[in-house]
């Protein structure tokens, strides 16, 4: 790899309801101290999303902007893949398109491959609160609005697999494990809400893995903030998502333990849980002398996403003629 690899960045969007935030997005492209890079945004379903953006990206100068509309296979994972067969990078980054990229993201994303064993990285999603008030929400819980900060911690480690919100792999990735598999992940942003295979970035993250031999790391520097929508941490979205993360974690043991070890699968999830119990519930607690109206949230979210991950890990067990 050269000094200064192209890094490719692969933004994917279906709907015009996000188009201001799509905008901020490549504000924050457009910012980046490292030069070296070009953004593939690929559009399905909405012609006028793909003509306002390439309106857009000329009339504001993006830097090495290329809009392709997907009129093929629909979904995260197609329209993903057509970014993949355009992108001309040495590194290929995915972000969402309600995100924002600090301003040393791509220069970040580019050093942490400064080891020829690192196959792929991922870093921290910081969440953008839709209302301030929202921020009593605990880190550990960031997972159900599609962040990552409960894990901002200050080393850089392994992990099982990357988070699409932000997320990178070399070119060798896609050569030797092929491209997003499009039976998994989102579809006209819509998941079944309760019964959710592994995600795209889960499966490719462990083929990729098993065909090169190499590692997957967080970057805790290589940060993005997430919009977070007060709709997420509304009940019934809790006990959807929490659900369906439960289910989807049964699913990946019975996938993947052959490849990463029944003791091994699940080693992000289970340090997790022990950092709720053994830290977050006595933290809460004594908060309740402080804050308790802030105390009693937390404990509703603790208690209510923790009983429906369980019942949606337990689901598979329920014999199909009963479901």
């Amino acid at each position: 790899m050269t000094d200064s690899p192209l890094l490719s960045i692969i933004i994917t969007a279906y709907t015009a309801e996000r188009l201001n935030d799509i905008y901020e997005l490549l504000k924050s492209i457009k910012v980046q101290t490292y030069l070296h890079t070009e953004t593939l945004f690929v559009v399905e379903g909405s012609k006028e999303l793909f003509e306002k953006i390439s309106t857009y990206g000329i009339e504001n100068n993006i830097p090495n902007l290329k809009v392709l509309f997907n009129d093929g296979e629909p979904g995260l994972s197609a329209a993903r893949n057509l970014g993949i067969k355009q992108a001309g990078g040495d590194i290929i980054a995915f972000v969402d398109d309600d995100v924002l990229l600090y301003p040393d993201w791509a220069g970040k994303m580019v050093m942490a491959y400064n080891d020829d064993s690192i196959i792929g990285g991922t870093g921290p999603a910081m969440p953008l609160w839709e209302d301030p008030r929202m921020a009593w929400f605990p880190e550990e819980f960031y997972w159900i609005i599609s962040c990552t900060a409960w894990d901002a911690d200050d080393h850089v480690k392994e992990i099982r697999n990357a988070w699409g919100m932000n997320m990178s792999f070399r070119r060798e990735a896609f050569e030797k494990a092929g491209v997003f598999n499009d039976k998994y992940g989102l579809s006209n942003n819509s998941r079944k809400k309760w019964f959710d295979p592994p995600s795209e970035d889960v499966d490719f993250s462990i083929r990729v893995r098993v065909a090169t031999k190499k590692l997957i790391y967080f970057f805790p520097s290589v940060k993005v903030k997430h919009r977070a929508y007060k709709y997420r941490i509304k009940q019934k979205f809790i006990i959807q998502r929490s659900f369906s993360v439960g289910y989807q974690r049964r699913m990946i043991k019975k996938l993947y333990s052959n490849i990463e070890g029944k003791s091994k699968i699940l080693k992000q999830e289970h340090v997790l849980l022990r950092r709720i119990l053994i830290i977050l519930i006595p933290k809460v607690i004594s908060g309740f002398f402080i804050k308790p109206q802030y105390s009693w949230h937390r404990i509703r979210v603790i208690f209510t996403s923790l009983l429906f991950v369980i019942i949606g890990y337990l689901y598979s067990y329920v014999p199909s003629s009963n479901k």
